[in-house]
């Protein structure tokens, strides 16, 4: 399957990294229930703790601007997250090239 990976990139406020976690528990069930959502995860950064990357994989560029957001889960969507839109510093999609695999580490022993 060919799909879109969108990457948000956030810069929260330590004081705020709950409330912001708390925000996409509550967005991640909209994500959950849209069909053009293929899976989501947010991560935070180890060496910046203030920085955060939320990656979603879409069926298609398409399916997520046309579909997702003008569609029904939209709207729970943003009501959760809004507060932290202004913290966006990039917010692009990219095609996943043929450059993947798993690591050694991804394999029993």
């Amino acid at each position: 399957m060919t799909t879109t990976v969108e990457y948000i990139r956030y810069r929260i406020a330590l004081d705020d990294q709950p409330a912001f976690e708390d925000a996409y528990v509550r967005a991640s069930e909209a994500l959950a229930a849209s069909p053009e959502c293929v899976d989501y995860e947010l991560a935070r950064c180890e060496e910046e703790p203030e920085r955060y990357i939320l990656r979603i994989r879409w069926t298609s560029i398409d399916a997520h601007l046309n579909g997702f957001r003008k569609g029904e889960h939209f709207p729970a969507f943003f009501t959760a997250i809004r507060p932290y839109v202004t913290a966006i510093e990039e917010m692009q999609h990219y095609l996943v090239t043929k450059v993947a695999g798993p690591g050694k580490a991804s394999t029993p022993s």
